[in-house]
């Protein structure tokens, strides 16, 4: 029996979606029938996203690159933000996530926030990946690329415990962040900011008070 498949693919690089839309085509199964629709940009996605629950027709699968250009009404600035108004209007829909990004913050907040069914780092991937993800995503979910699991295997085996706001912090100062500009990124005032820097430093015991040492402890440890 014919079994048709609706899926969006959402990536702004049209050259790699024909990657994507050529593996699956040429991996699926027989009994499979795959109707594609592809989006180079936020208000396209939306777009298809608002067509397919107005024809009572919805995507069983959406695969949402996280870096994408802005829609033109700033409301949605990236993949996660798509995935998330794909969970609010179409529930049964899986979402697979694509992204270049595979720092420990970043992977921990969209498996936090979007839960995703299938999430891949674009530096692991390889057509049998893609294949193995997408009939996984589809009968088995979810399927989570190397990388996604040894961060998450890495946070979950550390008896530390560093809460959304203080994964925020250490990564904002990873990338440079000074502190004293903390309170542009987080809404905490600054003897807020300076009291979690304080306790983190207690968690990972740094002694010479360091924000160099704080993230070389918090490197070691995945969390960064």
């Amino acid at each position: 029996m014919q079994e048709t498949i609706r899926i969006l693919m959402t990536d702004d690089h049209p050259m790699i979606i024909e990657g994507y839309q050529n593996t699956l085509i040429a991996t699926k199964k027989e009994s499979q029938n795959l109707l594609i629709s592809i989006a180079n940009s936020c208000d396209e996605s939306i777009r298809f996203m608002d067509q397919a629950v107005a024809q009572e027709n919805p995507y069983d699968i959406l695969f949402m690159d996280i870096s994408l250009p802005p829609s033109s009404d700033g409301k949605y600035t990236s993949g996660e933000d798509l995935a998330m108004y794909a969970r609010s209007i179409m529930p049964k829909a899986k979402i697979v996530i694509l992204t270049m990004f595979n720092e420990t913050y970043r992977v921990h907040n969209i498996v936090k926030t979007i839960n995703p069914e299938g999430f891949l780092i674009k530096s692991d991937l390889t057509s049998k990946e893609l294949a193995s993800a997408f009939q996984a995503v589809i009968n088995n979910p979810p399927f989570y690329s190397g990388t996604v699991n040894s961060i998450i295997r890495k946070t979950i085996s550390n008896d530390i415990i560093v809460d959304e706001v203080n994964r925020k912090i250490l990564h904002l100062l990873s990338q440079g962040v000074k502190t004293k500009s903390l309170t542009d990124h987080i809404d905490l005032s600054m003897s807020a900011i300076e009291k979690r820097k304080k306790h983190l430093k207690e968690i990972f015991m740094i002694e010479d008070g360091s924000d160099e040492t704080l993230l070389e402890k918090a490197r070691k440890k995945g969390f960064v």
